[in-house]
């Protein structure tokens, strides 16, 4: 998939591209873990998408940017724009996470039933930590982790979750149980 992305991808103005369908805009959404529980977040009205203010995830990261892109060239690793965002973002931007780390995949997800999911698609992914997890961009976010079957409760009661983690709520036991299978360890991050 990700060779797929980086062949036909392409980037537009993001303020065009938050009011087009047709061109669908990829976020690496990333559910953090630590000692089986999940990190969930509200987002401040202090965010920058104001159509998520106030509303709790089980999802971190942000858009895609020239950034991301390689500045030279490599093997996939080094050119693919969803890791870079994924690190620039999670790790560099809105947490701070100590000690080593997994990323695995799980896949993408689409959901046009509101007005920004109909403008993009997650691509969600599992990191698990072994150490402490912070939030950074504290008056942005605010978090702290909770176990599978609390967050499962929240939402049967109504929580005010945003959509996509909604969807994804339900399956986190299975991505849970599976993550140890699927992961490969990477080292703490250091800056470039």
């Amino acid at each position: 998939m990700t060779e797929r992305i980086e062949e036909f991808g392409f980037f537009v103005e993001r303020a065009r591209a938050e009011h087009t369908p047709e061109w669908k805009q990829i976020i690496p959404y990333t559910i953090v873990v630590r000692d089986g529980q999940v990190l969930c977040l509200t987002r401040t009205k202090q965010g920058g998408e104001s159509r998520l203010h106030d509303k709790l995830s089980i999802g971190v990261g942000g858009h895609i940017n020239p950034i991301d892109l390689p500045s030279g060239t490599g093997g996939l690793s080094l050119r693919n724009p969803i890791a870079k965002a994924t690190e620039r973002e999670v790790l560099e931007e809105e947490l701070s996470v100590e000690g080593t780390y997994t990323l695995r995949p799980l896949g993408l997800l689409n959901d046009d039933s509101n007005p920004v999911g109909a403008v993009h698609v997650g691509w969600v992914q599992l990191l698990t930590a072994t150490g402490d997890v912070q939030v950074r961009e504290v008056d942005q976010l605010e978090g702290n982790f909770r176990s599978v079957s609390e967050l499962q409760d929240m939402q049967a009661e109504g929580a005010n979750f945003e959509t996509w983690s909604s969807l994804l709520i339900p399956s986190l036991g299975q991505f849970l149980s599976s993550s140890s299978k699927h992961s490969s360890q990477r080292p703490k991050h250091q800056p470039q």
